[in-house]
């Protein structure tokens, strides 16, 4: 059984940074791919970005010069740095993978709060 847990979400002013965690449970962490996905009030669930086991990553074109995702296999963490924080980046963060099985897995999610 593979869970998901998110930290590091908060409240900060835009021009802020933070950088949210995704610890991993299970063995397999190293051969899945994560993904952070985001949801603000009012809007559909949206993917942020993307990591590979080999760490390829892939980002969403608004978001990839101010946001990275990293993994670290030997943490079984993945990570979310994000800089120059603007408001309308207000949402709820949820880790995801899917695993060999095909299933699902998603984090609790973090809020996290831009004020201007």
């Amino acid at each position: 059984q593979v869970e998901l847990v998110e930290s590091g979400g908060g409240s900060v002013q835009a021009g802020g940074s933070l950088r949210l965690s995704c610890a991993t449970s299970g063995d397999i962490f190293r051969y899945i791919t994560m993904r952070w996905y985001r949801q603000a009030p009012g809007k559909q669930r949206e993917l942020v970005a993307s990591i590979t086991p080999g760490d390829v990553t892939t980002y969403a074109d608004s978001l990839k010069d101010r946001f990275t995702i990293s993994r670290d296999n030997a943490k079984n963490t993945a990570y979310l740095q994000m800089m120059s924080l603007k408001p309308e980046d207000t949402a709820v963060y949820y880790c995801n993978t899917r695993l060999p099985s095909g299933l699902q897995r998603w984090g609790q999610g973090t809020l996290v709060t831009v004020s201007s």
